[in-house]
């Protein structure tokens, strides 16, 4: 069952909870989604235009949605927020204005927050935007996946999956690579497994990175 369920969705409930909370009629329920993602769009196009990522640790982890009637609160997890601030502490209220007007936010008000991942390489999605960089750097896949895991175990992770999909190093035809190590149990609901599907556009095509982090039993 492990590999025919989304990990995420699987624990939903008991280890794991959604990162957008609200409540819509079915008929307004699209709508709510479409406003999600061009929320989530809006903070990522502003970050890598803002910041000169070189490593992983810069950043995405997961952005979180409330929603009440009359306000949208934001929660932006990073792995160094100070770089988008320190410079000029009025990115946030600029980052906030863009995302204000993408949504045409009238009569709700806006709050976006930051928030500091302690130990950014626990994270899948900086793990694999850490391995999309060195990718695009031509760096060996398997270099690159052996230093990722190294980084999580160092972090504290029981168990780390990495798998690569696509042309990989440029060959002409497509196919799957992974590498693991420790314990990744996907079929075990109380197992805190984290998970990412992360796109990256190389030279020589679209590759698909998935990251499986075991954390810890409940």
């Amino acid at each position: 069952m492990g590999q025919k369920i989304h990990p995420l969705g699987f624990r939903l409930g008991t280890t794991q909870s959604h990162d957008s909370i609200w409540f819509a009629q079915p008929r307004n329920y699209s709508e709510n989604l479409k406003e999600d993602k061009i929320i989530r769009d809006c903070i990522k196009n502003y970050i890598q235009k803002t910041i000169r990522i070189s490593s992983g640790v810069e950043g995405i982890g997961r952005i979180k949605i409330k929603k009440r009637i009359d306000r949208i609160q934001v929660i932006i997890y990073m792995g160094l927020p100070k770089l988008l601030i320190e410079d000029n502490p009025l990115r946030i209220e600029e980052l906030q204005t863009n995302v204000q007007k993408k949504i045409n936010c009238v009569n709700r008000k806006m709050n976006i927050g930051i928030t500091r991942i302690p130990n950014a390489y626990r994270d899948p999605n900086i793990l694999a935007e850490f391995i999309a960089g060195q990718l695009k750097n031509r760096i060996s896949f398997r270099k690159a996946i052996k230093k990722a895991i190294e980084l999580a175990e160092q972090a504290g992770t029981k168990g780390v999956q990495v798998q690569i999909a696509g042309r990989i190093d440029g060959k002409e035809i497509a196919r799957v690579e992974w590498i693991r190590e420790g314990r990744v149990p996907l079929q075990t609901i109380r197992a805190k497994i984290d998970y990412c599907s992360y796109p990256v556009r190389t030279i020589y095509g679209v590759l698909g990175i998935k990251v499986w982090i075991f954390l810890n039993n409940d």
